[in-house]
């Protein structure tokens, strides 16, 4: 079994600026956001996945990744992408 204390391959930075090295403080960032917060889909997904990495041997990039997207739920949509220009017509006059 992982153990909760098992690091993440690269720390996981938090808007305020604080960092999250390991699987026990990322699930005790989650346990302590607000109730309205905590309850979101994508924060229930970042714990489960957690849970999954600590007490099934997952995969320690999964629960970072699921972490991350939670954390950026908020965030800036990508861009769409560059609309190309049509091509010309050109009529043939006799």
């Amino acid at each position: 079994l992982v153990p909760w204390s098992a690091r993440f391959v690269d720390p996981i930075i938090l808007p305020d600026g604080r960092k999250l090295l390991t699987l026990r403080d990322a699930a005790e960032y989650i346990t302590a956001l607000p109730k309205a917060e905590h309850d979101a889909a994508d924060w229930q997904v970042a714990m489960e996945t957690l849970l999954l990495v600590a007490e099934r041997n997952g995969p320690e990039m999964l629960a970072r990744i699921a972490v991350m997207k939670a954390l950026n739920r908020h965030g800036a949509k990508a861009p769409p992408a560059p609309r190309r220009k049509s091509a010309k017509v050109f009529r043939i006059v006799r």
